[in-house]
């Protein structure tokens, strides 16, 4: 059955051009396929035999029916079964995964590159061997360390701004292993050990540091996928396992911190195992300015993107490589024009992305 000939499955076959129809039928059941690579702002350099993998790891979702269509068109081309499962590879990483969702856990920079800022490459083709496209991350900095020192504006691309995106881990005696991150699953808030959720982070009071957010601002923590969000919550730097109370320098890209709830004097948001608990700090004795927290209540912060691509190739039905990726940065639309077919015609223009 065929794309003009649609059935309940929604098969297609090919078209020689595009028409009419078959731009109504897109727009009606609108087969879209979308790749979505998430990852960090930032990444520690590793030094001699050291590997600093990449935290929160960068992850790919697939997103949208078109995938399943292009399965089904492959299937019915009288490819094996195995021939049509998703594969990708990003980066330096060789591990491939078949799944509409992965995350590249071994990424790591060597103390060799000398690049101060690069892209992550994600290559995604079928075990047949059909290419479906090359995809690239947003820009990403290369760090020693995390500073210890305080931020200025001069610094903003390590500043953490309000209404970016962030995303929290936990580390136990910085142990891999051990590593869990705040996300968001069937609507409730979990530390997970294998997906992270990347969060909009706002803060009301735009007259500190310039809109970038500060140790004891208030900031609520939204989930940028389902919209579920934390209570307000004023974030606190945490040194040596105690909650300052009287810093309010900008947050930095990698710094440990704490979510104190702002309602409920002396608790922080906290891990058990898998649970998102809260936790009673106890105060400094000696100093009033510090509160004690437990392991569970520390947080790394850093600065996340997400880049989406989105695409369809139900217009034509010919699976083909999309590589690379055109990116749309200009519209216009012409009016006052002669010939009344191109009044409504758009201008853009291909921004190519090198590859690495």
């Amino acid at each position: 059955s065929g794309w003009l000939n649609r059935d309940k499955r929604g098969f297609c076959s090919s078209l020689p051009r595009v028409t009419r129809e078959s731009v109504r039928q897109y727009l009606q059941f609108r087969p879209d396929q979308s790749v979505l690579i998430l990852h960090a702002k930032v990444a520690q350099k590793s030094y001699g035999n050291e590997k600093r993998f990449f935290c929160p790891p960068p992850c790919v979702y697939l997103c949208g029916p078109g995938w399943n269509l292009r399965q089904e068109h492959l299937k019915g081309s009288g490819l094996s079964e195995s021939s049509h499962h998703l594969c990708g590879y990003m980066g330096l990483d060789s591990s491939p995964g078949s799944q509409m969702f992965a995350c590249a856990k071994t990424l790591y920079i060597s103390d060799t590159d000398k690049r101060k800022h690069f892209r992550l490459l994600l290559r995604l083709f079928h075990n047949g061997g059909q290419q479906i496209g090359s995809f690239q991350s947003g820009l990403i900095k290369v760090i020693s360390k995390p500073s210890q020192k305080r931020q200025s504006m001069k610094n903003a691309d390590l500043c953490i701004s309000s209404g970016s995106r962030v995303s929290l881990f936990n580390r136990l005696r910085s142990q891999t292993v051990s590593t869990r991150y705040l996300a968001v699953e069937g609507g409730a808030f979990v530390a997970s050990a294998r997906q992270w959720t990347a969060f909009t982070a706002d803060h009301s009071d735009y007259s500190v540091c310039e809109s970038y957010i500060c140790y004891g601002c208030v900031v609520q923590l939204v989930c940028t996928d389902s919209g579920v969000a934390l209570p307000p919550m004023v974030i606190r730097k945490v040194n040596k396992q105690h909650a300052c109370l009287d810093v309010d320098e900008p947050v930095s890209q990698l710094h440990k911190c704490a979510l104190q709830f702002r309602d409920s004097k002396h608790m922080y948001l906290c891990l058990s195992n898998e649970k998102i608990l809260q936790y009673q700090a106890s105060p400094c004795p000696k100093e009033s300015s510090r509160e004690l927290l437990n392991d569970g209540s520390c947080w790394t912060i850093i600065g996340t993107e997400i880049m989406e691509y989105t695409f369809s190739e139900s217009l034509t039905c010919r699976p083909s490589t999309i590589s690379p990726v055109p990116v749309i940065n200009g519209l216009e639309v012409r009016q006052n024009c002669s010939d009344r077919r191109s009044c409504f015609s758009i201008m853009y223009q291909w921004k190519i992305l090198d590859d690495l």
